[in-house]
């Protein structure tokens, strides 16, 4: 029974483009990440601000959690495109 990779790996040719919109999503959420933390620490009490009758520092963690998950989701949709323009 092989246990080796499914597919034959080769060359990526769309590596370059992953690696460049990852590392540009990475600083948008962590500049969005870092506000959530700087607002924490200099002004907890504006968390306390009720947002759709939740207190901000609710929304804004599942805020956090959901646009992880749309990021992923637009860099997975780019990827692929890239991916199947670009190694045919």
């Amino acid at each position: 029974m092989g246990h080796g990779p499914a597919v034959k790996l080769g060359k990526d040719n769309a590596a370059g483009y992953k690696a460049k919109i990852g590392i540009t999503m990475f600083f948008v959420y962590t500049s969005i990440y870092f506000i959530f933390v700087l607002i924490n620490i200099t002004k907890p009490t504006l968390m306390q601000i009720q947002v759709f009758g939740l207190n901000l520092s609710v929304v804004y963690g599942i805020s956090l959690i959901v646009g992880a998950f749309l990021l992923a989701l637009v860099y997975n949709h780019f990827c692929t495109q890239a991916e199947n323009r670009l190694n045919k």
